[in-house]
């Protein structure tokens, strides 16, 4: 119905709906570690942009969809990124999302993860970011504070991944 994109081989939709709205793609890329792909990551946004600041300052319905395609990629690992990538998008200032943080990591890493397993962050305003893990409803967390941090994690100006932010913006 609405298409989609092939990235590194992985088909990845070009619309996602949330909550009532539909968001289309931003742009998406390979997540590379050590010249290993390690997930596809996409961003969906109502309309394209390539400002990584203006993204991450957006009230606004957003997602990132992310396909795991390596068996590198583990529950310690993706804790350790994470929490380097909330470092990285805060300049090291946490403290304020610290609880959020770690209610994150303790819902959605507490399982192993596995190739093909698909990670769905979708912020809606006034509600918050939610996490689904293959389609299932893992933890929502109140807060756009929260919600830059974590979409900062992959646009931020030392992000998890310089390519992959420069594909995310559709550059």
């Amino acid at each position: 119905m609405f298409g989609q994109t092939k990235i590194g081989g992985v088909i990845m939709p070009n619309v996602v709906k949330v909550g009532s709205e539909y968001l289309k793609i931003n742009g998406g890329g390979i997540r590379e570690k050590m010249f290993m792909d390690m997930y596809i990551g996409v961003l969906y946004l109502r309309e394209k942009s390539s400002s990584a600041s203006t993204i991450i300052n957006a009230d606004e319905p957003m997602a990132i969809k992310m396909r795991i395609v390596s068996s590198m990629v583990t529950k310690d690992n993706m804790e350790e990124a994470i929490r380097t990538g909330f470092n990285n998008s805060t300049g090291n200032k946490t403290t304020p999302i610290k609880d959020k943080i770690d209610l994150l990591i303790t819902s959605c890493f507490k399982e192993e993860i596995a190739i093909g397993d698909i990670f769905d962050l979708i912020y809606i305003p006034g509600t918050g970011t939610s996490f689904n893990k293959n389609n299932v409803s893992i933890v929502s967390i109140a807060g756009l504070d929260f919600k830059k941090a974590l979409f900062g994690i992959w646009l931020c100006e030392t992000p998890a991944d310089e390519n992959l932010k420069t594909k995310m913006l559709g550059l």
